[in-house]
């Protein structure tokens, strides 16, 4: 088992548990290792996402893997963010952060959806890691 720690950097209305977090977390995680799973509001997320990206906005995760023996790497997630993608794409929001927590894992990891080739692969493997955690495609049309 990783040892995964959850930050709250906003309330906790809407944003799911820790335990839960943790749990998609290490579906998602073929190694074992540290990582970080911080919580945020739309100006921190604006705020890395134009540092550490150079886009000026807000967006749904954030992936920064260390390299670091030991060492995942740390997931930033939006929740004001995660939760209106959910509404948008009809979606249950326990299963968009789900996602998002898979997603960003799997990032970490070394894959990315750069190509269409790379992008498909990281999609098919998210949908059987969404499934096994009793969630339905998350890329299916609603």
């Amino acid at each position: 088992m990783s040892d995964i720690v959850v930050q709250r950097g906003v309330p906790a209305a809407g944003v799911p548990a820790p335990a839960s977090l943790r749990r998609w977390a290490e579906a998602a995680l073929k190694r074992k290792g540290e990582l970080t799973i911080r919580i945020v509001d739309e100006d921190e997320s604006r705020a890395l996402n134009h540092r550490y990206r150079n886009k000026d906005k807000p967006t749904n995760v954030l992936s920064f893997g260390y390299g670091e023996k030991g060492v995942l790497g740390d997931l930033v997630i939006c929740a004001p963010v995660v939760a209106r993608e959910a509404g948008e794409q009809r979606k249950p929001l326990r299963a968009h952060w789900a996602h998002m927590v898979v997603h960003g894992c799997l990032h970490l990891q070394g894959h990315d959806h750069e190509d269409d080739k790379d992008a498909e692969a990281m999609e098919a493997l998210e949908i059987r890691i969404m499934e096994k955690l009793g969630f339905p495609n998350p890329y299916q049309e609603r």
